[in-house]
């Protein structure tokens, strides 16, 4: 009888969620996260002390962050909570706790949670895209991360922008160092840029506007969901998935699920496409759940 705790440790808030052997949900929590990373740590141990003691049992822990475990040091890499960076953070995390602690990315976790027992459950391979201030995206076959010798597995948003335009050329410079990476074409900064230009970051009006009958706010719109297309496409003829899970902000646009499918047509390698795109069951949970099935039924 498994009890599973899944905690989703983001650069602002972190949730804390306690499974039952079933998988249904106990209780959930969520906390500020305190800056500088030995604080972090206790904050975490202190939420799954106080889990523990309130529901009576001892559960085993997962934890999604937003970076990864590098396998060549141990230590967090790429992660956009920069005090994470150079921890052993998976070591650290279970000395406090005392056992042994699973890590992974948050957008991993994300895709785990959507395949274990959300809208891609019994999918044998699934892709899951969170995109919102960022994106990143996760790869799950027959129920299992897929994370890659490097652990970079699903890192969509820094890979370039298939088949470029023209008039999309010279690609933009993205902070990872490279040009092109589709994080800045398809995030939701990116879609803001689109609209109202230069130093723009904030989509959330934007389906307002175009629904008000804006034309520039309808505009930016559709070539966001042709380079999402494009993006998507690509993953296709590389995985070929069962799914393809959308969450963050952007996946709450409903003409996504509508046109995505026309879109990426033409750029798939294959006589008959019918893709299957949805949104994610959980939503902004999907995450902690998925940390929590780090460790699977056994």
């Amino acid at each position: 009888m498994t009890y599973r705790i899944g905690i989703d440790l983001g650069g602002t808030k972190t949730e804390i969620l306690l499974l039952d052997p079933q998988g249904q949900e106990l209780l959930r929590r969520r906390a500020p996260t305190p800056p500088g990373y030995g604080a972090a740590l206790e904050m975490m141990a202190g939420l799954v002390r106080e889990a523990e003691a309130e529901a009576g049992v001892r559960a085993t822990v997962g934890v999604g962050i937003p970076g990864c475990i590098s396998p060549a040091t141990g230590l967090v890499k790429n992660a956009n909570s920069n005090a994470l960076n150079g921890h052993p953070f998976d070591k650290d995390f279970g000395a406090l706790l005392g056992r042994e602690v699973r890590v992974a990315n948050d957008a991993n976790c994300f895709t785990l949670s959507e395949a274990t027992d959300g809208v891609a459950a019994g999918g044998g391979i699934v892709f899951g895209l969170i995109i919102g201030t960022g994106c990143g995206g996760g790869i799950v076959v027959d129920g299992k991360l897929l994370e890659g010798r490097h652990r970079v597995a699903g890192e969509f948003g820094h890979t370039p922008l298939p088949w470029p335009r023209p008039d999309e050329m010279p690609l933009r410079r993205c902070w990872c160092g490279q040009v092109g990476c589709l994080e800045l074409y398809v995030a939701g900064p990116a879609l803001a840029f689109e609209c109202d230009g230069p130093g723009a970051r904030d989509a959330t009006s934007i389906p307002a506007r175009a629904e008000a009958g804006e034309a520039k706010a309808k505009a930016a719109l559709e070539i966001h969901a042709e380079r999402l297309a494009r993006g998507l496409a690509s993953i296709t003829n590389v995985l070929d998935p069962d799914a393809i899970v959308l969450g963050g902000g952007l996946s709450n646009l409903p003409h996504l699920y509508e046109v995505l499918p026309e879109l990426m047509r033409p750029y798939v390698f294959s006589d008959a496409f019918r893709p299957n795109i949805v949104r994610a069951k959980y939503g902004d949970s999907s995450g902690v759940r998925g940390a929590a099935w780090l460790w699977p039924a056994v």
